[in-house]
């Protein structure tokens, strides 16, 4: 899934433990009612914010994960979160894919003078 915004904060490196950390990026979307959307990048994919500002306008490409968690008293609460995992400008455009290898043209047959009796 992919989101379009404006960067408003760039938050730092936080490490969790010692073999986990997490960075923080909000965008806010460019709509009729703009959204802040908070979106963490993880691991090697927290120095994809290295060379961001704010302000900058960027799509960014996200998984979203749930989880759920039982509170003390019991209690079943489900959470959702953004999981960057690519990003680039807005106004960039698409990686173009491979460029497809055209199929060998069929020969034609017609005018080597042979009759054709096949019935298709």
């Amino acid at each position: 899934m992919e989101l379009t915004g404006k960067i408003e904060k760039i938050g730092n490196v936080q490490e969790i433990s010692a073999s986990f950390k997490k960075r923080e990026l909000v965008i806010r979307t460019e709509e009729q009612y703009p959204q802040p959307l908070m979106i963490e990048f993880t691991q090697d994919k927290t120095s994809l914010l290295d060379n961001q500002t704010i302000g900058t306008s960027v799509k960014v490409s996200v998984n979203i994960r749930g989880r759920e968690w039982t509170s003390p008293k019991g209690e079943v609460k489900y959470f959702i979160s953004l999981q960057g995992w690519r990003i680039q400008g807005a106004d960039m455009p698409e990686v173009p894919s491979a460029p497809k290898t055209a199929a060998p043209a069929a020969p034609d047959l017609s005018a080597s003078g042979e009759e054709d009796d096949l019935p298709f």
